[in-house]
């Protein structure tokens, strides 16, 4: 299996391209004289995010409330991306005071010659500092707040076209 470290990481960012409701999600990371372009799925950014603040907040780390001041970045604009992400971990390395990031990629569900099986599948490991964490904790927030808007009653996407609300015709209990 090969696996790739980017130690430390120099830049990591979340993008999206498209439209609201039909967005492609990438995980863009550049260290170690190398520049990483992986496709996600919104859950794993979500997941990710929430879980890093578990993280945070387990090693007492601070993360203020204000923005981190963005020295006027442009948006990260992915290229093509050279594996789809299928599995992430976090983990807190004590000595090193750094967290890591860990993506493997996805396994095929069907085997053909060309794609990987589970014990060859490419990973990389991204070391963060913590600042890095807070930083991209907040940039990942931003990109996935930008997609559609929820509805306050549910808290499903709203579409441009409408939405069913399940909490007006009854099927779903209202908090």
């Amino acid at each position: 299996m090969a696996i790739y470290e980017l130690d430390p990481v120099d830049t990591i960012a979340v993008a999206a391209v498209g439209e609201p409701g039909q967005r492609r999600f990438f995980l863009l990371a550049s260290g170690s004289g190398r520049t990483l372009t992986l496709s996600c799925e919104k859950s794993q950014i979500q997941a990710l995010i929430v879980r890093l603040h578990q993280m945070l907040e387990a090693q007492q780390i601070e993360t203020s409330e204000a923005p981190i001041p963005m020295a006027s970045e442009p948006e990260p604009v992915p290229g093509d991306p050279e594996w789809q992400i299928g599995e992430m971990g976090l983990g807190y390395h004590e000595a090193r005071q750094m967290f890591v990031l860990v993506a493997s990629q996805a396994a095929a569900g069907e085997q053909s010659e060309e794609a990987p099986t589970a014990n060859d599948a490419p990973s990389v490991r991204f070391w963060l500092s913590h600042d890095q964490v807070v930083a991209f904790s907040k940039q990942a927030e931003s990109v996935l707040s930008a997609g559609r808007p929820l509805c306050p009653r549910c808290g499903l996407p709203v579409d441009a076209s409408g939405h069913p609300c399940p909490v007006m015709n009854g099927a779903r209990p209202i908090f």
